[in-house]
């Protein structure tokens, strides 16, 4: 994994008026690798991500691939948002297809066809390409999701809170699978959750945000954990309580006072990269939901 930040978010702002959401804003994604956004409601998360996909702009700073600044859409970054998002009237390998045939439109059918399978085949949707989404699950439509994002090869998959309306069982499934297809193809990745468990599950860094208005990134928190990981016993690993409760002391505390109690060499444009898991656990956190 190269250390060259391949998406380097420089500077950015977001203003509602004359709200300011969140400004100075500044980490890198390096390719091949996964990183989670996690902040309380209003911090600009999903905006951070629409801008990311170039579905919005941001009203400072700029986004940069290499060295060219994101100005719009591209299918070189896919996005699996909340919702499957899928096309109703169109079967679950033609919703793939539809994206495919955008991709490499001078491909005939039977490339097309070939191509989409493997994918329906790689989330475990084999014998369900005929069907619609409503003759679908939940689970089984975000599969789909999944499986017309990578088809289409982006270079950045990006992915907004995808498993929060599912439930448990079949979130876990699919965390799974992301798990297994983001080592099997490489792919780089950058998701908003508020699950701190999924973060911990699934990604290399996660980038804490401040509280909104005038929300920041207050650190970065580096996953010492193996990177190949399963869920039923990550919470074994010594690293893992360690870097839970440091994030879950972020959220229900930190992040509310940070103005007040910040570093007085805290420079936004190059956040601290911490590593919990080496250290001494921090005492637990206050069993209290986070929103």
């Amino acid at each position: 994994m190269s250390e060259k930040p391949f998406i380097s978010i420089e500077g950015i702002a977001k203003r509602f008026g004359a709200q300011v959401v969140f400004e100075d804003v500044h980490f890198g994604v390096r390719q091949g690798e996964f990183v989670a956004l996690i902040g309380h409601s209003g911090c600009g998360k999903t905006t951070i991500l629409n801008v990311l996909a170039g579905l919005d702009q941001p009203d400072s700073g700029a986004v940069l691939v290499g060295n060219d600044a994101i100005s719009g859409p591209s299918l070189d970054r896919a996005v699996i948002f909340q919702s499957h998002a899928l096309l109703p009237w169109l079967s679950a390998i033609g919703n793939i297809s539809f994206a495919v045939r955008s991709r490499w439109p001078k491909w005939d059918g039977e490339a097309v066809r070939s191509h989409c399978q493997r994918y329906i085949d790689l989330v475990g949707l084999t014998g369900a390409e005929t069907k619609r989404p409503a003759q679908l699950s939940g689970g089984m439509k975000q599969r789909v999701g999944i499986a017309r994002a990578l088809a289409i090869h982006p270079k950045m998959l990006l992915m907004d809170e995808p498993f929060s309306a599912l439930d448990a069982l079949t979130r876990g499934v699919l965390q799974d699978e992301v798990l297994r297809l983001c080592a099997a193809t490489h792919q780089t990745v950058f998701m908003i959750t508020h699950d701190v468990d999924e973060a911990i599950l699934l990604a290399d860094r996660i980038v804490l945000m401040t509280n909104g208005p005038y929300a920041k990134v207050a650190e970065i928190v580096v996953n010492t954990l193996p990177r190949e990981r399963s869920r039923h016993d990550v919470h074994k690993h010594p690293h893992y309580y360690r870097i839970r409760n440091h994030i879950v002391d972020f959220l229900v505390e930190r992040s509310r006072r940070f103005d007040e109690d910040r570093p007085r060499d805290y420079d936004p444009m190059h956040p601290p990269e911490v590593r919990p898991g080496l250290g001494e656990p921090p005492p637990p956190a206050p069993l209290r939901a986070v929103t």
